[in-house]
């Protein structure tokens, strides 16, 4: 069984649609880690794209607000005009769907996920630091997380925490990782929608555990068409920039 890795896809469907794409054929099974909505021009088309792939979906913060679950005081002011048009723009069903949305962490076929951390579905674990307690307790050898936006993550083998870099350079889509025995990893597959670690690329991963190994991918796709979008809909400047630097 290999598994499709997803999360913070964030409104944005043409990047999705370049993932799906990229990732055809090569799974069999999709997951998807949170925040479906949130910043980008085309909420209602990514939530029925996801529940067409039948994934196994947890919430995101971003899920929570829109649903009305979460108040939406506590965001940024960016953010939260962002949630706001989103919550207008939403057919009732899909608000229904993102509202019913479970709370991680959720186990899979034998690993977790998780939006923020095991113990704070809310907490961006960015650091090694910030990994210890949920590797030093998690239920699974691999659990897999987002809200971060950052590709990669964390591992445990015996005492010692160590950040796991695994983005794929300019020249390359893919980059394979091995699953070891022994290890202990939160892994992070990246933000479909919004990537924050300057590569402005479509983030994703591929976990194939009968062959130990997960596969973390780099997509292009056509930004200017999304900004475009975002500039029609009236969404702020700064999400519509950032996207240009994956940042």
């Amino acid at each position: 069984m290999r598994y499709l890795i997803i999360s913070d896809i964030h409104a944005n469907i043409t990047a999705l649609d370049a993932a799906l794409a990229s990732a055809k054929d090569k799974w069999d099974k999709a997951v998807c880690l949170g925040d479906l909505v949130g910043y980008g021009p085309d909420p209602n088309e990514v939530i029925d794209c996801i529940r067409s792939l039948g994934a196994v979906t947890i919430r995101g913060n971003h899920d929570k607000a829109v649903a009305g679950v979460e108040n939406i005081d506590d965001f940024n002011p960016i953010a939260r005009a962002a949630a706001m048009w989103t919550r207008e723009q939403l057919r009732p069903e899909n608000r229904e769907f993102l509202h019913q949305l479970a709370q991680g962490p959720k186990t899979v076929d034998g690993f977790s996920i998780v939006h923020g951390s095991i113990y704070d579905e809310d907490q961006y674990v960015y650091a090694p630091e910030l990994a210890v307690e949920d590797l030093k307790t998690a239920p699974t050898p691999v659990t897999f997380f987002g809200h971060t936006h950052l590709q990669g993550g964390f591992t445990l083998r015996g005492e010692d925490v160590q950040a796991l870099r695994a983005s794929p350079p300019p020249s390359r889509e893919s980059l394979s990782v091995a699953v070891e025995p022994g290890t202990t990893y939160m892994l992070n597959p990246g933000s479909i929608g919004q990537p924050r670690d300057g590569n402005p690329r479509a983030g994703f991963a591929i976990a194939d555990f009968e062959n130990r190994t997960v596969e973390f991918w780099r997509i292009s796709y056509d930004v200017a068409l999304v900004q475009q979008r975002m500039t029609q809909a009236g969404l702020p400047e700064p999400l519509i920039l950032r996207l240009s630097f994956g940042r």
